[in-house]
């Protein structure tokens, strides 16, 4: 079946920051989760997670001009298998908390290399 990588991405035409939720809500957003899980166990291959510190790896000599770092664009990632990108979507879709207002999730494709 083939693979796809599902990425948390702010969106450009986003407000500001949203409120934090409250302990309740979270509470109940990871039971969501949870059931989420369980109903797509088979397709989860990698549930990923929010990402940390890193650089860019560039050719010598280094671009001018402040690039952009990953985490401004990209929250967090999954890999998820489907029969298809419609699917896929699907699956990202209804994970809780990961489309929400200021952010949506870009699902791609991972082809397999040759040979």
């Amino acid at each position: 079946m083939p693979k796809f990588l599902c990425l948390q991405r702010s969106l450009s035409n986003a407000a500001g920051p949203s409120e934090r939720p409250s302990p309740a809500q979270m509470q109940a957003m990871y039971a969501k989760f949870d059931e989420w899980r369980q109903t797509f166990r088979d397709n989860i291959v990698d549930l990923g997670g929010r990402l940390g510190a890193g650089r860019v790896a560039v050719a010598d000599p280094a671009p001018d001009g402040p690039l952009v770092e990953v985490k401004e664009l990209v929250g967090g990632y999954m890999i998820v298998s489907a029969s298809d990108l419609e699917e896929a979507v699907r699956i990202a879709r209804q994970c809780p908390g990961l489309v929400r207002p200021g952010s949506g999730v870009e699902v791609i494709e991972i082809h397999a290399p040759p040979g």
